[in-house]
């Protein structure tokens, strides 16, 4: 199983899970998660965790914050370059599926502006961990893509996209929330008292 997991998922790790993890035995496993490549964080993530809350994600995951350790274990992956596989094809789901069409006629976009706001979607960290999904289920050698995220498919925010679990049925990406993940691994038993 490989696991791609969004800013939001990171950040309810360390607020609402990690304080009660007092034998660090959470903290630990995600760690060896991510050094063994199951969880992958990319390079927007990773940004976001920076100035997102404070910077609470790398004060309390500190080995994202430790240079030596992001060197050795190829973190974070790099998504510059990154394209979805039929990019033609993809482009066009933007367009036609992945757009709120509700919001994109109420805002009463001109096509320019309409292309301004899809190019700085298509650079965000949501797009990007999306594309790598995709990208990893091309492949033959990831059976299992999952990406983590606290996102709901409504939306309810009038944002000219779609949310991540909503794009994501349309890909046939599964997405899954945190403790959802966690209950999928067998090897760790967190128990609160």
């Amino acid at each position: 199983m490989t696991v791609v997991i969004d800013t939001n998922s990171l950040l309810s790790l360390v607020r609402y899970y990690l304080p009660f993890d007092k034998n660090s035995v959470l903290f630990d496993f995600i760690k060896s998660k991510i050094q063994s490549g199951e969880i992958i964080i990319i390079d927007k993530v990773l940004e976001e965790c920076t100035y997102n809350s404070k910077g609470i994600v790398l004060k309390k995951l500190d080995y994202l914050a430790d240079k030596s350790f992001l060197k050795k274990y190829k973190i974070p992956y790099k998504t510059g370059t990154l394209i979805a596989p039929s990019p033609a094809k993809f482009l066009r789901q933007i367009d036609n599926q992945f757009v709120n069409t509700i919001v994109r006629k109420q805002s009463k976009l001109t096509d320019v502006e309409y292309e301004n706001q899809k190019n700085h979607f298509l650079e965000n960290a949501d797009m990007k961990l999306i594309i790598l999904c995709l990208n990893l289920k091309r492949d033959s050698i990831f059976t299992d893509v999952i990406l983590v995220t606290e996102e709901t498919e409504v939306s309810n925010d009038n944002k000219l996209f779609k949310k991540i679990p909503a794009i994501c049925k349309e890909l046939s990406i599964e997405t899954l929330t945190l403790p959802e993940l966690l209950e999928k691994y067998d090897d760790i038993f967190v128990e609160f008292k």
